[in-house]
């Protein structure tokens, strides 16, 4: 899977354009366990993630930043270093399992039916906060047109609810400050008992 440079430590430096194109379609296993803090819910993943095998794994994703930025890891972490998540009460896993170029590749239904295989993921391992990281995603897959950042009204499954800003590179509106900030905000709500 792509070069790789001594020092690096297994981390694949840039999965070849071959590579990216047979990871389309292509599943990455959810990083979960019963009883996190946090559960972030990713839209899909991406042609780079699915052909490494790390969530949020595109070079440009500023996820592990803003995760750092906003309190949740002592240290900014690379994506292969995911397994470590779960020592902080973190998971991560997708709306949509199938892996594409850019999330506006998903349908309706692809959406809504991962709606409710989160919906049934929460019940089983029952995280305390499920964060949702994309509102677009978020309304169309829980038909909650309206929606917003931040917490909620209504719980999933047992579970608090909060909608943050999709870290992809792609969304320019959003800094890494700002990114942050919203990653903070609901750190500081989840640690609030």
């Amino acid at each position: 899977m792509g070069e790789r440079r001594p020092g690096t430590a297994g981390r694949s430096v840039r999965p070849t354009r071959e590579e990216l194109a047979a990871a389309a379609d292509r599943t990455l296993p959810d990083l979960i366990a019963p009883g996190l803090d946090v559960l972030f819910v990713g839209i899909n993943p991406g042609l780079w993630s699915a052909a490494t095998g790390w969530h949020f794994a595109r070079p440009g994703n500023r996820f592990w930043p803003a995760l750092h930025r906003g309190g949740f890891t002592p240290r900014l972490m690379h994506p292969s270093e995911q397994d470590e998540l779960p020592g902080y009460g973190l998971g991560i896993t997708n709306m949509v399992d199938r892996a594409s170029a850019r999330a506006d590749e998903l349908s309706t239904a692809e959406l809504i039916a991962g709606a409710e295989s989160l919906r049934a993921k929460v019940a089983r391992y029952q995280p305390r906060w499920v964060a949702v990281v994309g509102v677009t995603a978020y309304r169309i897959g829980f038909a909650r047109p309206r929606a917003t950042f931040g917490a909620q009204p209504e719980p999933l499954a047992g579970a608090r609810l909060w909608v943050l800003p999709n870290p992809s590179g792609l969304n320019a509106h959003f800094t890494p400050a700002s990114l942050g900030a919203a990653f903070a905000e609901l750190r500081q709500a989840s640690i609030v008992r």
